[in-house]
């Protein structure tokens, strides 16, 4: 049980250093045998516990997911409109990541489904539908109408939109990313607008060519 939580013990402390010198530094500046230093630990024993920079972003990416689940929790009964709940929850999601942000950038160059720290890798797949899930629940406990052919794909829209203001907010130069705040403020408000349009039986052959391109998207049958 000791040697156990002295594991555990070790392996937070090199992802805390990695952490605090991709701050520092930056991601590809930074080696494994400057984290293991960082955490005082032999560079072996670095590569024991993570065999590369990747994955501890990796761990990175599930530590800030099971951070971030409380603080999900109380963006979702905090609103009482859609609204809300979906400003809520993109809130709480740039707030959290802003220690991060530019780390974040930096692996934004890594976009390619391919690569393991894409959002759209099959790596990361569980951490992404995890938080698609956040949508549906803030779907689910709204007032508004979703129309059952849109139903399965919105949530995952919703996603995307969240992804596209993440990226704007990485590169936003504007003090405290002020412009970033505006256009979430402002964009919140038209999403919301045209989920609640789509819910209406004039907006069919709309919504089907929309089902049509996320089919498209994310490759299912």
């Amino acid at each position: 049980m000791a040697a156990t939580a002295k594991s555990a013990e070790t392996r937070a402390r090199i992802l805390d250093a990695a952490m605090e010198l991709f701050r520092r530094q930056g991601f590809e500046e930074t080696t494994m045998r400057e984290i293991a230093a960082e955490a005082g630990v032999a560079t072996g024993a670095a590569y024991y516990y993570f065999d590369s920079k990747d994955a501890i972003v990796l761990a990175f990416y599930d530590q800030s997911q099971e951070e971030l689940a409380p603080l999900v929790e109380e963006a979702l009964a905090g609103g009482r409109s859609l609204k809300d709940r979906i400003g809520a929850l993109l809130e709480v999601k740039l707030k959290y990541f802003e220690p991060n942000r530019r780390l974040l950038g930096a692996l934004a160059a890594h976009a390619d489904p391919e690569h393991a720290l894409s959002p759209f890798s099959s790596q990361t797949r569980a951490i992404r539908e995890r938080d698609v899930q956040s949508f549906a629940r803030a779907l689910e406990s709204s007032r508004v109408h979703v129309a059952a052919d849109l139903q399965p794909h919105l949530p995952r829209i919703l996603w995307m939109y969240q992804m596209g203001l993440i990226l704007f907010w990485i590169y936003d130069r504007s003090a405290a990313q002020a412009r970033t705040r505006m256009l979430m403020e402002k964009s919140v408000g038209i999403v919301v607008r045209l989920v609640k349009l789509a819910g209406y039986p004039f907006m069919r052959p709309v919504r089907r060519m929309v089902v049509d391109l996320m089919t498209t998207v994310i490759g299912e049958a």
